[in-house]
């Protein structure tokens, strides 16, 4: 049988992800994902955390009740210091996809790394994402098939070159999220679109398991 056509939730709420996006249910397997309504270049900032997002530490987590606990751990990404970080908004339903459009920065922002086309999920490298077990998605005929703990470590060279090639973009497209940014961060992004500052690696992102 074939799957049913995704359908849009609305209203969305206030968020700091890019407006031409919208939540969908695919199906029963994936649950949610992120749409774009409107082409999003690449280049363009699709999303900016903000201080509504929460960060707790391991400890904190432990002592939540269990059905919180797996609720954020589902939704949850882990930064560098191995912190939890759970998204108030749409952008904790990004999926993962090989073949990631978005990928994070270790700026607090994330950046379309190729074109998004009206239609088209935004997705992720859950292996960007400090995840705490191995994860099998589903095959997308690709080589890598399973999504580890220490993936940052391993693929950060060629996600910066991604990135770099993104960000080196950045000036030359809308950017409807740039309000969001302080005077002096904006500042950076600007630097960085520029080549006057250097591209940090991916790999500061990294959460080393122990």
């Amino acid at each position: 049988m074939p799957l049913a056509e995704p359908q849009p939730l609305t209203p969305k709420p206030q968020s700091m992800l890019h407006p031409s996006t919208e939540l969908r249910f695919v199906n029963d397997l994936i649950g949610h994902g992120v749409f774009a309504t409107d082409l999003i270049p690449k280049g363009t900032i699709t999303w900016v955390r903000d201080a509504m997002d929460r960060e707790l530490t391991p400890d904190q987590m432990d002592a939540l009740p269990a059905m919180v606990r797996e609720a954020l751990l589902t939704y949850s990404y882990r930064n560098h210091k191995g912190h939890y970080i759970f998204c108030w908004d749409y952008t904790r339903f990004i999926n993962h996809s090989f073949r990631a459009n978005c990928m994070p920065t270790p700026y607090g922002f994330e950046i379309a790394v190729r074109h998004i086309q009206p239609g088209d999920q935004l997705t992720n490298d859950y292996g960007t994402l400090n995840i705490i077990e191995p994860f099998e998605p589903f095959d997308e005929g690709t080589d890598r098939k399973v999504v580890y703990p220490d993936d940052l470590a391993t693929y950060h060279p060629e996600w910066d070159v991604l990135i770099d090639e993104a960000i080196a973009l950045v000036n030359g497209v809308k950017q409807p999220l740039q309000s969001v940014f302080s005077t002096n961060d904006w500042a950076q992004v600007q630097r960085l679109g520029a080549g006057h500052e250097r591209v940090r690696s991916l790999r500061e992102c990294w959460c080393v398991i122990s």
